[in-house]
């Protein structure tokens, strides 16, 4: 390695002496010298800046990961406290106008901080099952409504297809002849 230094070095002297007096060979030497020196820094440095942009990439889709893997395990911690709060609603009939309303306020506050982290209630209003969305805990033979709809929920679900916290536990109706 010195002494690819010591040559290098020396062309890049040669280059920058007077040059009267050299032989042309010599010239041509020491430009081939210097233009490969230069050939191989540009070609450190392109690596270089590929390996810093490829590092920036990485590290850009792990802190996204990490960033999602929080933000789904906060969302996960609320989902308790949107449970019992439904459970007392459920028992609401017995309580004064007045505590029923504040409960309902903080159960709606919770849903809306989910919404907040993405993970939307999932609405059931008319819908029909799906399995993306929906987990059915249950079915009933109806035949006064169409098969596959939604009867009851007897747990919210919250998130979209591509991002599901959890999925709406309901009531399924199928017709009485299917099996």
């Amino acid at each position: 390695m010195v002494e690819e230094q010591n040559e290098d070095t020396r062309a890049v002297d040669l280059l920058n002496d007077d040059l009267t007096d050299v032989p042309p060979e010599e010239i041509r030497a020491a430009q081939a010298a210097v233009a490969a020196q230069l050939e191989m820094a540009e070609d450190r440095w392109r690596r270089a800046a590929a390996d810093y942009d490829n590092l920036r990439k990485r590290m850009a889709r792990e802190i996204q990961t990490v960033r999602e893997e929080e933000r789904r395990n906060t969302a996960k911690a609320f989902l308790p406290v949107v449970d019992g709060l439904d459970r007392a609603l459920s028992f609401g009939a017995d309580l004064a106008e007045g505590v029923l309303g504040g409960m309902q306020a903080v159960r709606a506050q919770a849903a809306d901080a989910l919404r907040a982290l993405g993970y939307p209630e999932i609405a059931i209003d008319g819908a029909e099952f799906d399995p993306q969305l929906h987990e059915a805990v249950s079915v009933v033979e109806d035949a006064s409504v169409p098969p596959r709809s939604i009867l009851a929920v007897t747990r919210p679900g919250f998130g979209t297809p591509e991002r599901m916290l959890r999925p709406a536990a309901v009531v399924v109706t199928r017709r009485p002849d299917e099996e």
